[in-house]
């Protein structure tokens, strides 16, 4: 049966995805503020405004909402990076303005560097996550190194994978630095600065 824009039926399905949302968008400061681990699920529903049964409607259980608020992050994250390819920006520039607008939305940045370090461990529900992520990212740069690799844009003697992992390595060190500086905002390393130092060192001089 379809359901017309207007209708009370329709007006509840516009306030449960407006309320998702701001489960999605709580539950991201509070994991990126305390971890995964400590975070309770009551503590985001209290941040809403509404009831723990109220949240468990929505998410049944504290891994499903993480997987949500992973998955919600990475597909804001892959449009962006995708549409910057489709107007024509190459990949080193594509990269750097997902690392700008992160550097905008501090939340985000610390959420994955609390999340990434506490998956390490094989019993967090994240961890099989991170570990597809990481490598997704290593072989999307992989690629990319080849490419330069092929046109003679590699410095010499350095393979793709060591080129793509130096890479990353250096994106999220840089990362734990950013953060670790927000007591002093005019201190802050500049995270698109650092990749792009980074990308320099790695090309044929």
């Amino acid at each position: 049966m379809t359901t017309e824009a207007g209708s009370p039926r329709s007006g509840g399905y516009a306030r449960g995805r407006a309320t998702r949302a701001e489960i999605l968008d709580a539950a991201m400061r509070l994991f990126g503020e305390v971890g995964y681990r400590t975070a309770s699920l009551r503590e985001v529903a209290a941040r809403v405004g509404i009831s723990h049964p109220g949240l468990l409607h929505h998410f049944p259980s504290k891994a499903a909402l993480l997987a949500a608020v992973l998955e919600r992050r990475d597909e804001v994250d892959e449009a962006a990076f995708q549409a910057d390819l489709a107007a024509g920006h190459e990949y080193v520039e594509a990269l750097t303005r997902v690392i700008e607008r992160n550097a905008s939305r501090p939340g985000i940045v610390e959420l994955y560097a609390t999340l990434s370090a506490e998956a390490t461990s094989p019993g967090h529900p994240a961890h099989a996550y991170f570990q597809e992520r990481y490598r997704r990212v290593v072989d999307r740069a992989v690629g990319e190194f080849e490419r330069w690799r092929d046109e003679g844009r590699l410095r010499p003697g350095l393979d793709p994978e060591t080129a793509a992992r130096l890479t990353v390595a250096v994106l999220d060190g840089m990362q734990i630095q950013w953060l670790l500086t927000a007591d002093a905002p005019d201190a802050r390393p500049d995270m698109a600065a650092a990749l792009r130092a980074q990308l320099n060192a790695v090309q044929a001089p």
